[in-house]
């Protein structure tokens, strides 16, 4: 009987690492878990392109390579997982024995205490359905769109909702847009264009109550301001998908724990990667945290897949330098390494440079792409991988550390293969800001399985 991977996520994730199994060689079963009933899709899009129509959700398709010849289950949520047993089981029941499992589930939307969830008038984005869902209400009512949230979601969605004509409010809890991520110059000049381009800002102020109406919702700020809107989108970050491994014995505190090579601790012959994985990057201080961004779930995704198959013996640290990006109003903020470390900033040849024990963590820059190119490297050189440190290694974590912000989507690729860069010489980079090409052959056409809830196959 040949082995069978179960990939647990169908998104990008997910279909990057199914896709190093087969380049490595594997021949046996892969089947894909996903809880969506698309097809792999580009989240970037969904604050971008599918809210202002630009887009149709088949324009957001992902590629995938044609000869990655997977089982997908789309509708097929993971429901429970016994590490032990090496079973995972979905809707009705059934039982889903693996030899090796990726786990992909990515993240979902923070809720929001006190906000009418269940008021259709009311979204939250992190899928396809959910961006349609925006646009659709949008689209159907007149007056005011009111965003929840200053980090790079909230401010794209109201962005987007300028371009399509809209009156669109930002409601903000903390004093500045972007949440100092990107410095203060920056987020200065971000919340000036937010301004200009008309968009009505609240900051540093918190929700009262909500006020449902037949003509629309109220929203009763702490500063006396009341907004009355047709639309409100809670963009307001987002948790990792892990209620599924709940009973499992695993550590699912902030995501999936994980050791320096993607391998879960406290399992075995599972790995997992993207926004739901917590691991220590020995490149930054080796304290376990999350990173939510597009690049991360590429490289992640391809450095879990050939971790699985060498197993941890020989498995590698992983051990990137994120890299991500924003536009807003025709303007590209693009960042690299770990700015929320910074405790203290610097000027970078223009750019601004995020300083942790005197080390260069993270620079960031506005319209910017060629210096991000120059400047990359030395976030390498700064912060190497020391080539003795173990590869279980994971030291025990500050009393006070924080949670890390959410990074948004990237557009630096990296070459392979990714589970190598321990070293200190940085990957190639390039200023183009659309997402990297991962296969040489691709196929937009259907899987040739694919399964719905738990249905039969169809092509």
């Amino acid at each position: 009987m040949s082995e069978r991977i179960v990939v647990v996520g169908g998104g990008l994730g997910g279909v990057r690492s199914a896709e190093r199994l087969r380049e490595m060689g594997f021949d046996g079963q892969i089947t894909i878990l996903s809880a969506e009933r698309h097809l792999p899709y580009h989240r970037p899009c969904l604050s971008k392109q599918i809210i202002t129509g630009e887009w149709t959700p088949d324009d957001s398709l992902l590629s995938f390579s044609g000869d990655l010849d997977a089982e997908w289950r789309l509708n097929s949520p993971a429901l429970h997982l016994d590490p032990k047993k090496q079973s995972v089981w979905v809707p009705g029941g059934e039982e889903i024995k693996y030899d090796g499992m990726i786990i992909a589930t990515g993240v979902d939307a923070r809720a929001m205490g006190g906000a009418p969830r269940h008021d259709p008038r009311v979204h939250v984005l992190r899928t396809l359905d959910d961006a349609v869902a925006i646009r659709r209400n949008i689209r159907q009512s007149q007056g005011l769109v009111a965003v929840i949230g200053g980090g790079f979601i909230g401010c794209e969605l109201a962005c987007s909702v300028r371009h399509m004509g809209r009156d669109v409010a930002l409601i903000v809890r903390s004093p500045a847009l972007l949440g100092g991520v990107v410095g203060d110059e920056i987020g200065k000049k971000i919340t000036e264009a937010h301004v200009e381009h008309g968009v009505r800002l609240a900051t540093g102020v918190g929700i009262k109550h909500w006020v449902r109406q037949p003509g629309g919702i109220g929203i009763h700020l702490s500063d006396g301001q009341v907004f009355f809107a047709s639309c409100v989108v809670l963009a307001v970050g987002a948790s990792p998908a892990v209620d599924w491994l709940r009973g499992s014995g695993l550590d699912i505190s902030d995501g999936v724990l994980c050791d320096s090579t993607n391998h879960v601790v406290g399992a075995e012959n599972l790995v997992a990667c993207g926004d739901v994985a917590r691991w220590p990057n020995m490149r930054f201080n080796g304290v376990t945290r999350r990173v939510e961004h597009w690049l991360n779930a590429v490289e992640g995704g391809r450095a879990a897949a050939e971790n699985l198959l060498v197993g941890r013996n020989h498995a590698k640290t992983y051990t990137p330098v994120p890299r991500f990006w924003t536009e807003q109003y025709g303007m590209r903020v693009q960042g690299a390494g770990l700015p929320v470390l910074g405790t203290d900033t610097t000027d970078v040849n223009g750019l601004t440079g995020f300083i942790a024990n005197g080390k260069l963590v993270g620079i960031v820059g506005l319209e910017e792409p060629g210096k991000i190119i120059t400047e990359t490297p030395e976030l390498f050189r700064q912060n190497q991988v020391d080539s003795n440190t173990p590869v279980w290694t994971q030291p025990e974590e500050p009393a006070a550390a924080a949670a890390p912000e959410a990074l948004p989507t990237t557009s630096i690729p990296v070459p392979e293969p990714v589970a190598a860069l321990a070293s200190s010489v940085p990957p190639s980079v390039s200023s183009s800001m659309s997402p990297p090409l991962q296969r040489r052959r691709h196929s937009r056409s259907r899987p040739e399985m694919v399964r719905t809830g738990g249905g039969r196959a169809r092509p």
